[in-house]
């Protein structure tokens, strides 16, 4: 996965920093989407990874796949990426391209799990504390995990906070082996 990463990094800085230089953000995010999501098919993935198609022919299946969804630079990153052998990395060069979007537009998605229920008022707090805390806008999600017997897990980018019964009684047992 870091390996990964690494190599889709310079692919996803260079859209994004194209996108925002021209004010496309939303255009590049909805295009890098929709190629990730065709990459994502089990069959279309099995195209891009053939040896029996060129590169030229790998991109023109793509192109052709969103149709006029892409607009002519979304259409020419797609033929470097092809070029370069570098289309299977779609996935993940939209996944940091979102990553960049997101920072650029100071709001972070954070997933909260909870043994019970939460209200919403409690929603709204822990959504304010939190931007206050991250210095950005926050997406909250809320999701029930009844494992977790009682508090709350927090993950918000590569941020998390175990604040939960389950994570404290973890703590308290590798403090008493230790």
């Amino acid at each position: 996965m870091a390996e990964l990463t690494t190599t889709a990094r310079p692919y996803a800085r260079a859209a994004f920093e194209l996108a925002r230089a021209e004010g496309q953000l939303d255009v590049w995010a909805q295009a890098l989407s929709l190629l990730a999501a065709v990459c994502s098919d089990n069959k279309i993935a099995g195209l891009i990874n053939s040896p029996s198609l060129t590169a030229a022919g790998k991109s023109d299946l793509l192109k052709n796949l969103c149709g006029d969804a892409l607009g002519q630079k979304q259409q020419n990153f797609v033929s470097t990426l092809a070029d370069n052998k570098r289309l299977s990395l779609l996935p993940e060069v939209n996944r940091l391209f979102l990553s960049f979007k997101a920072e650029c537009d100071k709001t972070i998605d954070v997933e909260v799990s909870t043994a019970f229920e939460m209200s919403p008022e409690w929603q709204a707090k822990l959504a304010s504390a939190l931007s206050s805390k991250l210095a950005c806008q926050v997406s909250l999600t809320t999701q029930l995990d009844k494992s977790l017997l009682g508090g709350a897990l927090i993950r918000a980018g590569d941020t998390v906070i175990d604040g939960s019964v389950k994570g404290r009684l973890a703590k308290l047992a590798a403090a008493m082996h230790a």
